[in-house]
């Protein structure tokens, strides 16, 4: 979701890209002379000593945190050491010395326009003094605290790391020695390189960033030696650790996805493109701008740094650019029903007839419902609408401190099965075709087995689930974690605080795709000092919620740590055994081929769990994109009528279908929907009497943030 390009039209330096015959101390004497040359609009060497300085305290704030504990040693750290000394000494070189009286050498003219500069340059560095004090606060702030949560994560990574060296050491004694050794031929290659850059003979790169990688689209990165050298090394230090995590043997598959998860979060983090020092475009803009790009880009961080929970919440659009009901969100409808867990919207008919069975749509509750509402064109809602549904919509409440103790199975009688009643009493009909989305449709899956049991299967003629697991042994990213040292913090701060913060969730969850959804947003608004495009994707998927204590700890410990639902009888919920077997209504299952959150394995098992008549549907895409793909959608899906108990076999017999998997949904769907009747208009009962409508769509609940929630003191 990257949306901002490099911006390759800014000028190039002449003496850095055309002049390649030039070795590297020659480039060093050339970036002095353009930094000298703007040392009068903006004081680099003072800047970058404190920022120099800046960097020493957060490094001295996150070792504070390390030394907390015994860390065992890295098998990494001459890696990890080499590509910080080239960073350290790369920053050396950004920084020469100004030269002694250089102001003295010219003309008064210039002496007194150059006061002026100096004047205002000073002004800049007390802006940028206030706000480094403002964003230490809240750094300081954060470390303080103690986090449970951290150094569980942390005490994995040490277990990681003996466990690889105690594995590789049995295993595989010579592959981190050889790992090593070609790593020092690669660098001693690349130096060697650098230096012959100038020559007649064409120099391959002797690594190149992969595709759609754009941290190094400026072409400085290439042009220029300097940029060149620091590129090409960390790409092969950054390499060369992945490839020796990924591929040695000797280490378990679940400490090896831990270590090559969070190795890949610090490789990135340390990414030469995320800091002023060494990123050309940045430095570039800093001298055009005179430095206000920076001034500008520590007021934004400070901002978001306020907003923030323990983990930094980049903004990745303009939020005042949306407004809820006005320009997203905008389909009609009104609020029949509010309790304290969620509204039930029912949206205006937009056409004459409809089917007779109503449509019901359980979002998951870690984001909000309007993902399918964003605008007229990718709206589920509204196309649904238009196929002839009455459509009703469960918009979860935005949990405060207060609804610790609600659990799932509150959701499930407080949640889905009172919709179910509203919709029966305004209908008249005794059952509804139901859809859950993600964790909605979890719900979804464990009230089928409640109502199953207790002999109410009836209410729901058909479940729909999008993106929905059903097999936790294979969670994805999201498993590095989920383990019981984790899900036990997690649990005290759930006892502490009530609720996970929606905020810090979201966080995470950028970090699935860091570079692409937290780095590029980092560079771009606090190195660039832009600001956000609008976005609709991306206001919603900032629009965080809460989750209550209890709630989440039964999601963690019993479906993804236990991995109980997939199990006849081992998860006891609300006074049943839960047992899918059981359940014989019509299933439609979709799962998406790149989805990172719900894995498409996951939900295939559903396939050989379920009693019922299942139709499996694979999509293109990811976790949202390959969900709302309208008709007008770019993304196929895969069928095939034999669900084999391998998913691989599946589907490598899968058939593909260049279109929506919304339409072939829509003719499953007219299966299930009991003919038609006359369109349903909110506020009317099916008896012609009338009914509360308590606000317009998208209602109130939509509006509580995650931070308003948290400072709530109401129930």
């Amino acid at each position: 979701m990257d949306n901002h390009k490099s911006d390759k039209n800014n000028q190039q330096s002449d003496d850095q890209s055309n002049t390649s015959s030039q070795k590297p101390n020659t480039q060093q004497s050339n970036t002095q002379d353009s930094q000298n040359n703007t040392s009068d609009a903006f004081n680099f060497n003072s800047f970058g000593q404190q920022y120099l300085d800046q960097l020493n305290q957060v490094n001295q704030l996150n070792q504070s945190l390390f030394d907390q504990s015994n860390q065992a040693s890295n098998p990494f750290e001459a890696n990890m050491k080499l590509w910080q000394n080239s960073i350290n000494n790369f920053g050396n070189f950004m920084m020469p010395s100004t030269s002694e009286n250089v102001d003295s050498q010219k003309p008064d003219s210039q002496q007194g326009d150059q006061n002026k500069d100096q004047q205002s340059a000073d002004s800049d560095m007390g802006d940028l003094n206030e706000l480094s004090q403002k964003f230490f606060s809240e750094t300081l702030k954060r470390v303080g605290q103690d986090d449970n949560i951290s150094q569980s994560l942390m005490l994995n990574m040490i277990d990681g790391w003996q466990k690889f060296s105690t594995g590789v050491a049995d295993k595989s004694p010579t592959a981190l020695i050889e790992q090593q050794m070609n790593l020092w031929k690669q660098q001693f290659q690349l130096y060697q390189n650098t230096l012959m850059k100038g020559s007649e003979d064409q120099i391959q790169p002797l690594v190149t960033p992969e595709k759609g990688d754009k941290r190094f689209t400026d072409e400085e990165w290439t042009n220029n030696p300097i940029f060149d050298f620091l590129k090409q090394s960390y790409l092969l230090t950054a390499n060369g650790m992945m490839d020796t995590i990924d591929n040695t043997e000797g280490v378990d598959e679940k400490t090896r996805q831990r270590l090559s998860f969070f190795t890949r979060q610090w490789l990135n983090a340390m990414a030469p493109s995320n800091f002023l020092w060494s990123n050309p475009e940045i430095l570039r803009l800093t001298m055009e701008s005179k430095g206000q790009n920076l001034v500008r880009g520590l007021k934004q961080l400070t901002e978001d740094m306020e907003k923030s929970s323990k983990m930094l919440s980049i903004r990745m659009t303009d939020h005042d650019a949306f407004k809820l009901g006005e320009n997203i969100a905008t389909t009609t409808g009104k609020v029949v029903f509010r309790n304290r867990l969620f509204e039930l919207i029912q949206y205006n008919p937009t056409t004459a007839k409809v089917h007779k069975r109503p449509l019901l749509i359980v979002p998951p509750w870690i984001n909000k419902f309007y993902i399918m509402d964003l605008k007229e064109k990718n709206s589920y809602i509204r196309w649904a609408l238009n196929e002839g549904h009455s459509v009703f919509v469960m918009s979860w409440a935005n949990p405060t401190r207060a609804y610790k103790d609600v659990n799932m199975k509150d959701y499930m009688h407080e949640g889905l099965l009172t919709a179910l009643d509203v919709i029966k009493e305004i209908t008249g009909e005794s059952a509804a075709n139901v859809i859950g989305y993600c964790i909605g449709g979890m719900l979804l899956a464990l009230t089928l087995s409640w109502l199953t049991e207790n002999k109410q299967a009836d209410r729901i003629a058909s479940a729909t689930f999008w993106a929905t697991i059903f097999d936790f042994s294979d969670p994805g990213d999201l498993g590095v974690f989920i383990d019981e040292r984790t899900v036990s913090a997690l649990e005290q701060e759930g006892e502490q605080q009530g609720v996970f913060d929606g905020r810090l969730m979201g966080a995470a969850f950028s970090l699935l795709r860091e570079n692409s959804l937290y780095w590029n947003y980092y560079v771009q608004n606090y190195l660039k000092g832009e600001r956000p495009i609008p976005f609709d994707l991306l206001y919603w998927n900032s629009d965080a919620t809460n989750v209550t204590a209890a709630l989440h700890s039964f999601v963690l410990r019993e479906l993804y740590l236990g991995n109980k639902m997939i199990e006849k009888g081992e998860l006891a919920y609300d006074g049943v055994k839960v047992d899918l077997s059981k359940v014989t209504i019509p299933t439609y299952v979709v799962a998406t081929l790149q989805d990172h959150i719900a894995k498409w394995k996951g939900s295939y098992a559903s396939t050989q769990v379920l009693g019922g008549d299942v139709t499996f549907v694979l999509g293109e895409s990811g976790h949202i994109a390959g969900i709302i793909n309208p008709p007008t959608g770019k993304y196929g899906f895969y069928t095939h009528e034999d669900y084999v108990a391998d998913p691989d076999e599946w589907y490598a017999k899968a058939e593909k279908h260049d279109k929506s998997w919304w339409l072939h949904w829509s003719e499953w769907i007219n299966q299930h929907s009991a003919g038609e009747v006359d369109s349903r208009q909110p506020g009317i009962t099916y008896t012609g009497k009338e009914w509360q409508i308590l606000s317009d769509a998208p209602g109130e609940y939509v509006h509580v943030r995650a931070d308003e929630a948290l400072r709530s003191t109401e129930p």
